[in-house]
Parts: structure tokens; C-alpha cells; sequence
């Protein structure tokens, strides 16, 4: 991405006195830093959403796209595993009912239309801007794991190899990274090249905030980011 494109997403947001980015901005700023990102697009009817999905892929999963919408889950903004182009056409517009049925003067800006990531190992990568300490990378399990068993290393960025790499084996959970009871083990190198560009990324952009990657699926070979949070300082 341009230097531009990025300063143009901060400013628009600024604009509208948003903190907390779009999904499609932070994946894009996120794909700036060479971050692992599915191809994705953000669909304005339904006809363009089955257009997209092929382009991008089937299995496809959609998202609705709101700067009101906080936790689209809850509100029937997500459809997941979907593999057919009339299915998509029907999971754009079952989203539009369900958000506005939820939250009527809801702003939608689009529906997100991204290849669907296959299972793996979910960890996650953030970074924060610590009052004392500066921009700060935190690594663990992914998903809700890392709000149960808070198994979490942090680091002061900027980070080297070194430093990624302790982080990743710092956690308890290790082992299951490794490959534990006869899975295949995780691509170390994959998430030790994510916890670098995101310490890049808070070193550089001293606008964000917060940055919240998670799940991050994680393979034998490779990995790809699917829920990405970016929010701004004020």
C-alpha cells in the first residue's frame, strides 16, 4: 500500500471521529505491513458480493461493514463457510435484514466478501501503546483461550528475530505449537515474521492505539490473519 492510501485511511477516519478503523482498512493496513491477509473486497449489492466471492474463492465468509457495529456476531452481521454464489447472494441480504432489524439507524458501508481460512492453530498478535513503556507486542492462543488461560508473553518494540522468537516460546502453551499429541506442528517462522511487522507497524504509526489480531490460524506451512482491530488514539 502507498504511504498515501495508509495516511488517507487515518485522515478519514479522523474525519468522522472514528477511533476504531473499518475491518477492511486495518486489513489493508495490516496487508501493507506484509501481514498474512486472505483476499477480500467490501461488496455494495448482492449481485457484486457473488461477483467478488469467486473471485476471491469459495468457501467464502461475509461480514457487514459499520462503524456502528462493534460485535457483528451478535447481531447476525456474519455468515461463515458459505460456497455458492446464490448462498451469497442470500447471506448478503439476510445480513442487511438481521443488522438493521438489531440496529436500525445502523450506517452499513458494505458487506466484506473474504476467502474463508482454513482450520489451524489460533494465536494471537496485539499491540498496545503503553503509557510507560511505548508501543508493546503481546503473542498467545487465539480465540478464547487467551481470555481463559491468559497464557501471554509481552515485549517492548521494537522487536528483533531474538525477541519474536522467545515470545513464541515463552507461552505455556508451547507445546502445542510444536505439535503436541500428533499434530503437525505450527510454522514458527510465520508467526514470528507477525509479531515483527506488528511491532513495525506500532513503531511507525504512532496514530494506532491498539492493534488486535485475532484469531490468527496459524498452519504447518504459512498462516492468515482473520479478524483484524485497529483502534486510534485520540
Amino acid at each position: 500500500m502507498p504511504l498515501g492510501r495508509l495516511e488517507s485511511i487515518l485522515q478519514d477516519a479522523r474525519r468522522e471521529r472514528r477511533k476504531a478503523l473499518l475491518e477492511p482498512e486495518a486489513k489493508e493496513i495490516c496487508r501493507a505491513y506484509n501481514m498474512p491477509i486472505e483476499d477480500f473486497y467490501v461488496a455494495h449489492s448482492a449481485d457484486e458480493a457473488a461477483k467478488f466471492a469467486e473471485k476471491v474463492r469459495f468457501p467464502v465468509v461475509l461480514k457487514v461493514v459499520s462503524p456502528d457495529i462493534l460485535h457483528k456476531t451478535e447481531v447476525g452481521g456474519v455468515l461463515v463457510d458459505v460456497k455458492s454464489k446464490s448462498d451469497v447472494r442470500k447471506g448478503y441480504s439476510s445480513i442487511n435484514e438481521k443488522v438493521k432489524a438489531h440496529s436500525a439507524n445502523a450506517r452499513i458501508i458494505g458487506i466484506l466478501v473474504q476467502h474463508m481460512a482454513p482450520e489451524g492453530i489460533e494465536v494471537i498478535v496485539g499491540g498496545l501503546r503503553d503509557a510507560q513503556f511505548g508501543p508493546t507486542i503481546l503473542f498467545g492462543l487465539g480465540g478464547i483461550f487467551v481470555e481463559i488461560l491468559k497464557d501471554v508473553t509481552f515485549r517492548v518494540a521494537p522487536l528483533d528475530e531474538l525477541d519474536s522468537q522467545q515470545m513464541v516460546r515463552g507461552i505455556r502453551a508451547y507445546s502445542i505449537l510444536k505439535g503436541a499429541r500428533g499434530h503437525a506442528p505450527a510454522d514458527e517462522k510465520a508467526i514470528m515474521d507477525t509479531i515483527r511487522r506488528a511491532s513495525q507497524m506500532m513503531v511507525e504509526q504512532p496514530a494506532i492505539e491498539q492493534l488486535d489480531l485475532n484469531p490468527v490460524m496459524v498452519y504447518e506451512k504459512g498462516a492468515s490473519i482473520v479478524d483484524a482491530r485497529i483502534i486510534l488514539n485520540s
